[in-house]
């Protein structure tokens, strides 16, 4: 088991300050979001999943970061204007910063040594990536964009998924149900 996560100071993508200690209580879904990637539309999936649990005490809580690839190019205001506008979403979004790396935000530090390995189909992710040219992360690292990291009402990190985990994915839905039952 998982120790909570500190509470960890946020910015949000307008600027203002937020930490994490303001999301305890509540069960969470922390995604690293990309706007020009081959996943981007896991954004309409978050927004159904926030709906659809909001009012048991869910929330998604969106991280761009450019480190992939260089799809996430925009500046803050230009990511938040992108998801309202293609995906109407409405849960939270934070400042763009790194989720990987020598640079990576703390929030990224404390999940990746939490929880070193993710679920779900990651060799075949893998492969595409290789096959494009590309180097994947190794764990404990971020694979990619749209990774998750499930945590509970007290700050414990309960689970990591692949970014190839859609939102939809039966195994998710079940992890987060068996968190708001908790």
């Amino acid at each position: 088991m998982t120790e909570p996560l500190p509470e960890i100071s946020l910015v949000r993508n307008n600027g203002a300050a937020d930490s994490l200690a303001n999301y305890r209580g509540k069960v969470l879904l922390i995604v690293n979001t990309a706007s020009k990637c081959g996943l981007t539309p896991q954004y309409a999936g978050l927004e159904k999943l926030r709906s659809t649990y909001a009012g048991r005490g869910f929330e998604v809580l969106g991280f761009p970061a450019n480190d992939f690839a260089g799809q996430e190019p925009g500046n803050d205001a230009e990511i938040a204007q992108f998801c309202d506008v293609n995906f109407n979403a409405s849960f939270p979004l934070f400042q763009k910063a790194s989720v990987v790396g020598s640079d990576k935000q703390p929030l990224f530090a404390a999940l990746t040594s939490a929880v070193s390995e993710k679920t779900g189909d990651t060799d075949s992710f893998k492969e595409r990536l290789r096959s494009n040219g590309l180097t994947p992360n190794e764990d404990p690292e971020v694979l990619w964009n749209f990774e998750k990291f499930l945590i509970a009402r007290d700050g414990r990190v309960l689970a990591r998924f692949s970014p190839t985990t859609a939102p939809e994915d039966a195994a998710l839905a079940e992890a987060i149900e068996s968190a708001l039952e908790a």
